[in-house]
């Protein structure tokens, strides 16, 4: 099992992107792949104010950071793997007190989406589901895809006699009748 845990950096503004590929990159050219095992930006579906989808002019669904000056950075903690990271150019430092790197907890892990958790749909397409989590919580809706890549299930929800489609985590819905 891998000593290798999820650390927080902190960036400066729009510079996340460019800190996970530098380190990324200087991992690869020190060949230190087995002590800095995955570097992330958490992004996920962009929304309104109202949770409603927001598209591009094509229809696709906009993504947004959603830690705006953070990385995630899974690492085994060494003296040079904490001078790559602090010395990357936009690195403000770790997240922890008075800078000191203090890695996530399972809980934390687990709350933040850090890991992606492989989850086997337990629905199908045209199930009637009870929606868990979020904003819609406690309403029904019928599925209408599945994004097993995504983790992702679209669902109709009917609110002001409207049918109303929302994209929700599968963890977020639970079959009726199970």
């Amino acid at each position: 099992m891998s000593e290798a845990k999820w650390y927080i950096l902190h960036t400066y503004s729009g510079y996340e992107n460019k800190v996970a590929n530098d380190i990324k990159t200087l991992a690869e050219n020190r060949n230190l792949q087995n002590l800095i095992e995955d570097v992330m930006v958490p992004i996920g579906p962009a929304t309104d104010d109202y949770g409603k989808p927001l598209l591009d002019k094509e229809g696709n669904q906009k993504e947004e950071k959603l830690f705006p000056c953070y990385v995630y950075v899974k690492m085994v903690m060494t003296d040079e793997t904490w001078y790559i990271c602090r010395n990357t150019r936009g690195v403000t430092g770790f997240v922890g007190p008075g800078s000191k790197p203090i890695p996530l907890t399972d809980a934390e892990i687990e709350n933040l989406g850090v890991a992606k958790r492989s989850t086997a749909p337990t629905v199908k397409v045209g199930d009637i589901v009870n929606i868990v989590a979020g904003a819609l919580n406690g309403f029904e809706g019928t599925v209408k895809e599945i994004d097993e890549a995504a983790g992702t299930v679209l669902v109709t929800v009917s609110m002001f006699g409207r049918e109303t489609p929302t994209t929700l985590e599968l963890a977020a819905v639970e079959k009726i009748g199970v």
